[in-house]
């Protein structure tokens, strides 16, 4: 299995991020910061993972494993780079058109 050097985050995935952990922190005290930080850790773990998942809408997508999210991202080279940190309560449809619309 071959592993990355380099994980890169778009700034709209960051925005999703970010948003995320707003919403979190104002669910409950502190929840936000769990949030963070059990993100960044499956993030990190695409530097070891990245490639095995399926593929939907033209990116490998890996749900988070404590939270109702995907996370899509594209190998190129020995970079993974993540487009999108999205919930999976939404709406379909957004993804999709978010993730189909890349450049």
């Amino acid at each position: 299995m071959k592993s990355f050097t380099t994980l890169l985050i778009t700034d709209l995935a960051r925005d999703d991020l970010r948003d995320a952990m707003a919403f979190y922190e104002n669910q409950t005290l502190n929840l936000g910061i769990y949030f963070k930080d059990s993100i960044i850790s499956d993030l990190e773990g695409l530097l070891f993972y990245a490639g095995i998942h399926e593929k939907h809408f033209g990116c490998y997508r890996m749900l988070a494993k404590r939270f109702p999210l995907s996370i899509y991202y594209q190998i190129i080279d020995d970079k993974v780079i993540i487009h999108a940190i999205m919930d999976d309560r939404r709406n379909p449809k957004l993804h999709q058109n978010r993730l189909l619309n890349l450049k």
